[in-house]
């Protein structure tokens, strides 16, 4: 069996103001020349179609005639929804859309039950789709003994693994899946997904399953051989700019070994980082080569100078990203992070338990750290649900 696994479309997002509809739109159509040329028995999405619940009507666009090109190929299409995606919102028309052999699986219960059954001349594959699971909204739904995105995916994996075990010996099995599992390495470009800093699974759940076809972070890697990220097919953020985006062909044999190929996707225009002075930044020859990349510039001057993002983009049109970081702040001589230093990496958890020990000098008690986990928890939620209303 042949599989072309895919990932985080973000159809819809700007890359600080750039429009990346075209190079979108140049993306699918090489994920339908792959399909094509690869001679793939199946295309697997796995999560983040859209960069947002509510997709602007480009990126609608954009999607819908997607889908119709690559039904052209006559291939099963295979595609679940993330932390970015409305499941209800995607997941509308899916049955009718099953019919032309585009599975969309949105709902978690029938999902864990209804696999897409796949046929080679080895026999059948069956391909399980798990959606974004939102640990407070699937916890009841999945019948889960913990609210943590580990318990979720334990109770869905178990229902998978009782549905598999209804096949006939031999029968090889995939599952898709959008999460963050233990052993990968995120990036700036993910939209956080932790809930009081239980946001990762670990790869023992998917236990059993010959291939996991995995979503939600943007560099493709390897969890173990058989669980694999394809990541996004585009740079996304600066912090990208050193990935090789690719999509992921997946030869899985009769014996359930997998072999993992990754196909090169088009790149509309490279990232680059610079840093340095301005005056170095516009005057060094080495830097021609960059003229034509995505740039971000980090200026290193004492004092920021007049007008530098206009100054660098007479040289570098393509500046998108200019930081100002300097060599020396004397008042930061004692080695104190800035404001900005603090914050990087930090959940909103962690953020608000900072905030009240820095008012009143002490940390929260257990009770308080509970209570600011149910209040970051509550408003993270309530904040999905207007989203998918």
């Amino acid at each position: 069996m042949r599989l072309l696994h895919t990932s985080d479309w973000h159809l819809g997002r700007r890359f600080h103001g750039d429009d990346l509809i075209p190079a979108q739109r140049a993306f699918l159509q090489h994920v339908h020349d792959t399909a094509r040329d690869e001679h793939v028995d199946a295309i697997l999405v796995a999560g983040d179609i859209y960069d947002r619940a509510i997709p602007s009507l480009d990126a609608v666009r954009l999607f819908n005639d997607a889908l119709n090109h690559l039904a052209d190929l006559n291939l099963p299409i295979i595609m679940i929804s993330g932390n970015h995606d409305s499941a209800h919102r995607l997941g509308v028309g899916s049955r009718l859309l099953a019919r032309a052999g585009v599975h969309l699986r949105t709902d978690p219960v029938t999902a864990c039950t209804t696999p897409v059954l796949l046929n080679d001349a080895h026999g059948t594959v069956a391909v399980y789709g798990v959606p974004y699971l939102e640990p407070s909204l699937a916890r009841t739904d999945l019948e889960s003994e913990g609210s943590t995105h580990q318990a979720v995916f334990t109770a869905a994996m178990n229902r998978i693994r009782a549905d598999f075990a209804t096949y006939p010996a031999g029968t090889r099995s995939v599952v898709l899946a959008h999460a963050f599992v233990t052993g990968a390495a995120p990036c700036d470009s993910e939209r956080d997904i932790t809930v009081g800093g239980l946001d990762y699974v670990t790869a023992s759940v998917f236990d059993g399953i010959d291939y996991v076809a995995l979503g939600h972070l943007h560099g493709a890697q390897d969890i173990n051989g058989r669980i694999h990220y394809s990541g996004s097919p585009l740079a996304y953020s600066f912090s990208e700019a050193d990935h090789t985006k690719t999509l992921t062909v997946v030869d899985l044999a009769l014996d359930a070994t997998v072999t993992l190929t990754r196909v090169p996707t088009p790149v509309p225009r490279p990232l680059a980082c610079l840093k340095g002075t301005l005056q170095d930044l516009l005057t060094n020859p080495a830097h021609e080569h960059l003229t034509e990349s995505w740039l971000q510039a980090t200026l290193t001057d004492q004092a920021l100078p007049y007008e530098p993002m206009a100054r660098l983009r007479r040289r570098f049109p393509h500046t998108m990203n200019l930081l100002h970081k300097p060599a020396q702040l004397p008042q930061q001589t004692d080695g104190t992070p800035t404001y900005t230093e603090r914050l990087q990496g930090r959940t909103d958890l962690e953020i608000a338990c900072d905030f009240v020990k820095k008012v009143r000098g002490t940390e929260p008690t257990p009770t308080e750290h509970d209570l600011l986990r149910q209040a970051v928890e509550a408003s993270r939620i309530r904040s999905m649900q207007e989203e998918t209303v």
